[in-house]
């Protein structure tokens, strides 16, 4: 399976505190990724969860966001389809950096970019497509970078949703639809 080990090394430095989060964030994305992927008996390798959910987030060293230690250039929105360039740079399968690119919200559509200015490209495709680009994303609602990082509630990941777009929040609910049922029988 892909070395995500290598491209943390090479790009966080060991012991730094943007590090420390981004392992811990990925972490418990790919656990609960990995304990989705068993309950609902989607037949995902494991590697290849583990792999896609700690690679998600590569790019947010490229980022301006300073309550997780990233000092970039770029727009945190952005850091999805920067972890995805990142990967293909580095020679990763295609798959994972489609889990990058695609993770950020719950998708973002071409009508939201426009809606809402945002500082994306609308030639390409940031939507959750695949089951495991869909795994991904959703899993990843559940824990923030910053605070506690404790897993959230359904009620706060919903609540978080809302509050960037109506249609945010309804993908959202298609994605518990498909995989919510697991939460509740983790009983989480």
């Amino acid at each position: 399976m892909y070395d995500y080990q290598r491209l943390y090394d090479k790009y966080y430095p060991t012991g730094s505190r943007v590090r420390n989060i981004l392992e811990r964030h990925s972490r418990s994305v790919a656990d609960l990724a990995a304990r989705i992927n068993a309950r609902l008996g989607l037949g995902f390798d494991p590697e290849a969860v583990e792999a896609a959910a700690m690679l998600h987030d590569i790019g947010i060293f490229m980022t301006d966001a300073d309550g997780i230690d990233c000092h970039g250039t770029e727009k945190y929105i952005r850091h999805g389809i920067l972890g995805a360039d990142l990967l293909r740079a580095e020679g990763a399968p295609e798959w994972i950096a489609r889990v990058a690119e695609r993770h950020t919200g719950a998708g973002i559509s071409s009508n939201d970019i426009v809606e809402m200015n945002l500082p994306l490209p609308l030639d390409r495709v940031l939507m959750p497509e695949t089951l495991l680009e869909r795994l991904i994303c959703y899993a990843d609602k559940f824990y923030s970078k910053s605070g506690d990082m404790s897993m959230k509630s359904i009620e706060r990941v919903r609540a978080s949703m809302a509050r960037h777009s109506q249609s945010t929040a309804e993908r959202f609910e298609l994605l518990n639809d498909e995989f919510g049922a697991a939460i509740q029988e983790l009983g989480m």
